[in-house]
């Protein structure tokens, strides 16, 4: 079969990888370089964590997304997975119940209570009296070094074409096609709308109104040499345990200490540079200010500011089956990264044809079927020709 992909993020580029490697061709198409430094999952690192509160299903997704990361690096070639594991801030009540469900979906954990949590990482900033779990089947994921990597390997495929900077301004439903800016049309057996930020307009409005833009704010930071052991030796923190969400990657393989919170995400009408305004960024560093012993202003290094897509009832990604064998799928940040082998999986096997195996991850096993309020007969996707 001939698969044509819309999009160079994670979610197109290992779909991409999973079909070449089922013996399938692939295309894919996108509006920039592949991979484009202004995606969606393009960044330095992203967080790989299995827990997921009063969730043992997406718990044992994302135990699964762990092992499927680690069989990645070895089909690739190359290193982008730091299993230096996570932390979660919880009350002591959730901590055992967290550990409880970790453990019997196969995760090793240890619980640290507030003392033990703030004598074995006194320099992180954790709120007073919080205590935390701690998943050794977790870490950082270099998503530059991933997004690199996928593009190489499709690169030097016989199986696989890649065409950069070659927009994709509609696609067709019901033939299988995809309309570029310059007038070529790329035909396929089966296609995959990747959706992002730059292309939720090709969806027609029924679907494109169930998605809702977000723009978040990081902080990239190097740490002072005298604390740079502590933090090189630091899991990623998920949760500090305050009000606003905070949550940091530490440093590793040679990336800054990255500085974010749930405070600065916020909805947006439009996609905007990849500057963040001076009031996010002094938000962030006031919060910082206020709970990482030390911190300072000069640590600072720079900012970034980037979007993701959700949908709007669930705020998570969204599988949508468009037509017979035509599929868009439109990611939701970090949570779409880190499941990113399950999700691929899944894709290809609906795109070729294949029953797809149960994910444990409801937006792909109960995908939108010609999503409501779109009409069987009528496109469900813009620019038909």
């Amino acid at each position: 079969m001939r698969i044509v992909l819309a999009g160079g993020g994670v979610i197109a580029l290992l779909t991409a990888v999973e079909c070449v490697s089922a013996g399938h061709e692939v295309v894919v198409a996108d509006q920039a370089d592949i991979p484009f430094s202004g995606a969606t999952s393009f960044d330095r690192h992203r967080v790989l964590r299995a827990l997921h509160l009063d969730d043992p299903a997406k718990t044992a997704a994302a135990i699964s997304a762990h092992h499927a990361w680690t069989e990645l690096e070895h089909l690739l070639s190359t290193s982008f997975y730091e299993q230096v594991g996570a932390l979660t801030a919880l009350t002591p009540e959730k901590a055992r119940s967290a550990q409880e469900m970790l453990t019997a979906a196969g995760s090793k954990t240890e619980v640290f209570d507030a003392d033990e949590l703030a004598a074995e990482f006194p320099h992180a900033g954790f709120a007073p009296g919080t205590g935390a779990v701690f998943e050794s089947h977790a870490g950082v994921l270099l998503a530059d070094r991933v997004l690199a990597a996928c593009a190489g390997w499709l690169r030097w495929h016989a199986h696989a074409e890649l065409h950069p900077h070659r927009k994709v301004v509609g696609v067709d439903a019901d033939r299988a096609e995809v309309r570029l800016a310059d007038g070529e049309i790329l035909r396929g057996d089966a296609v995959l709308l990747a959706a992002g930020p730059w292309s939720r307009d090709l969806l027609a409005p029924e679907l494109s109104e169930e998605l809702v833009l977000h723009r978040q704010t990081m902080l990239y930071c190097d740490v002072p040499p005298p604390d740079a052991a502590a933090w090189a030796a630091t899991p990623a923190i998920t949760s500090l345990g305050t009000i606003g969400g905070a949550w940091l990657v530490p440093p590793v393989a040679g990336t800054p200490l990255k500085l974010s919170a749930a405070s600065a995400c916020r909805v947006v009408d439009e996609v905007g540079d990849g500057k963040a305004p001076s009031r996010w960024r002094e938000h962030l560093i006031d919060t910082f200010a206020e709970l990482i012993p030390g911190f300072r202003r000069d640590w600072l290094v720079d900012t970034r500011d980037g979007h993701y897509l959700a949908r709007r009832s669930t705020l998570g990604p969204m599988l949508a089956i468009l037509g017979d064998r035509v599929l868009s799928y439109a990611a939701c940040g970090g949570s779409s990264f880190k499941f990113a082998p399950l999700i691929a999986r899944s894709l290809a096997a609906r795109l070729t044809g294949a029953d797809p195996a149960p994910t444990g991850l409801e937006p792909l096993d109960r995908p939108l079927v010609r999503a409501s309020g779109v009409h069987p007969t009528r496109p469900a996707l813009r620019g038909v020709s």
